[in-house]
């Protein structure tokens, strides 16, 4: 029986809503045992958000809690923070995602948690970062989005930017903290000592902006938005069938835009001095996208996507969510999992494990717990060595 690349690692999550937790759950479909913590009156408010709702639950917290444990504790009280530092002595991360000073606050900040464990590994997400002038801002997707530059690139040229329906920055930082746990965990392995993460949402969303620094920086271009391409990029777009759907067509490269011509019944527009190369296409691409425009309508979605895959060219439908649980190649790879919800009783479909790995894949034990506090004793009691009598205690107490 295989096991995760992470068995073994302890990860605790502290932090709410999304970058931190999901750093939490990539590390945890990897195997790691996470360790969420939530307040005991303050539960993580991702456990009512999601746009269904079924007997009074929601469905984000579902997903984007799967794999983990939870645990209650209040780490502004003395006991609160003895118990936290136990639980630091026994694990390998932390992953916060708080306003940079606030477990300092706490008398909690790296040089304590370093006392108790050397090798402890430090995952801090915040809007800007643990230094500089905006450090102490609070941050969200939205604004990382924006200050960013990434949302000055979305929509279409003369309209206001939109935003995606769905916290983009907030899920890139959750990626790039899990990636840069991982490094410092293979350097742990070096060293035998931990480190600080510091990963900002406004710079995760700049990290993935390809060219848009060096362009403005030689030529002065500020890249705008494209609306349904990218400009200087052809042929890249979206084309009308003949049923009014809508299919992708990319055939950018040389070698490929000679396969869509031929696949067209056009092979001699290859050689167009119009579409010759990757420059020219970019130069000329309106009449382009009009001549592919006018090819797409003649015919149903079915059949353009079935013809462009024949000859090599890269297409595809634009699918709605409805369509893309149902995708073959998806459920093929187990890409549309199902995750047990205790609260309704009954599978929820979410997105799989993400990237497959052949010798230690990743894997969806359990959904996100029901309740807050539901492993209390496990930890506390099964980890740390506490009793009955003194968990009742503490749960007297407001600790848990």
């Amino acid at each position: 029986m295989t096991t995760g690349a992470l068995d073994g690692i302890r990860v605790i999550e502290l932090g709410t809503l999304i970058s931190g937790p999901f750093a939490g759950r990539l590390l945890g479909d990897m195997g790691a045992e996470v360790i969420k913590i939530e307040l005991p009156a303050t539960p993580d408010p991702l456990r009512t958000w999601g746009q269904a709702e079924l007997d009074g639950h929601h469905f984000f917290w579902t997903v984007h809690a799967r794999n983990k444990k939870a645990v209650t504790l209040d780490l502004r009280t003395p006991k609160g923070r003895e118990l936290f530092l136990e639980l630091v002595e026994q694990s390998d991360i932390i992953v916060e995602n708080f306003r940079p000073g606030t477990l300092e606050k706490w008398d909690l900040g790296y040089d304590v948690l370093r006392q108790r464990n050397k090798g402890i590994i430090l995952v801090r997400v915040s809007g800007y970062g643990q230094t500089g002038p905006d450090a102490g801002k609070a941050g969200y997707a939205s604004v990382a989005e924006a200050s960013s530059g990434l949302r000055h690139m979305n929509g279409f040229p003369g309209g206001p930017p939109p935003r995606l329906a769905l916290s983009l920055g907030d899920s890139l930082a959750g990626m790039f903290a899990a990636q840069g746990a991982l490094a410092a965990l293979y350097r742990r392995t070096v060293t035998g000592e931990g480190q600080i993460v510091d990963t900002a949402l406004t710079e995760s969303c700049l990290a993935i902006q390809e060219s848009t620094i060096p362009d403005y920086d030689i030529g002065g271009v500020v890249r705008g938005p494209s609306g349904t391409r990218l400009e200087g990029i052809a042929p890249s777009n979206i084309y009308q069938s003949a049923n009014g759907s809508w299919v992708v067509i990319a055939a950018n490269q040389d070698t490929v835009f000679r396969r869509l011509c031929a696949a067209m019944g056009s092979p001699e527009l290859a050689t167009d001095d119009r579409f010759v190369n990757h420059v020219a296409r970019g130069r000329n691409q309106d009449e382009l996208d009009k001549i592919i425009g006018d090819w797409a309508g003649k015919r149903q979605p079915e059949e353009i996507i079935e013809t462009l895959s024949q000859a090599g060219v890269i297409s595809g439908p634009i699918n709605t969510v409805a369509e893309v649980v149902q995708d073959p190649q998806l459920q093929a790879r187990g890409m549309i999992a199902d995750h047990f919800d205790e609260r309704i009783g009954r599978a929820v479909k979410g997105p799989g494990v993400v990237p497959a790995l052949s010798e230690s894949p990743g894997t969806i034990r359990n959904a996100g717990p029901a309740r807050p506090g539901q492993h209390n004793d496990e930890v506390y009691g099964g980890l740390l060595g506490r009793s009955a009598q003194d968990l009742e205690t503490l749960r007297s107490e407001g600790v848990l």
